[in-house]
């Protein structure tokens, strides 16, 4: 499960999971060493947070940093609702 979360910094489409490439190689040895270690899945995550970035993660936390990731899908339905709305009030 944690290696289909982590993105391939080298594919920057692809999760560790489904890369080939030397760096989720790499990523793959690295979190089974850390599952060995007995870490959690949270703590694997801020590992590997600290090592490469937020961008690692699919799913990054909210922070001041990622507001616009999390809030900008919530805006553009929201304005995109609402010219939808307009639009179906003027033809009536």
């Amino acid at each position: 499960k944690i290696l289909k979360n982590v993105r391939c910094l080298i594919c920057q489409g692809q999760s560790v999971y489904d890369s080939e490439t030397e760096f989720a190689s790499t990523i793959k040895l690295i979190v089974n060493k850390k599952i060995n270690e007995g870490l959690k899945e949270d703590s694997i995550y801020e590992f590997l947070r600290e090592k490469y970035g937020d961008w690692i993660i699919y799913d990054p936390k909210l922070t001041k940093n990622t507001y616009i990731l999390w809030l900008l899908p919530l805006l553009l339905f929201l304005i995109g609702g609402a010219i939808i709305y307009k639009n179906l009030k003027i033809k009536k």
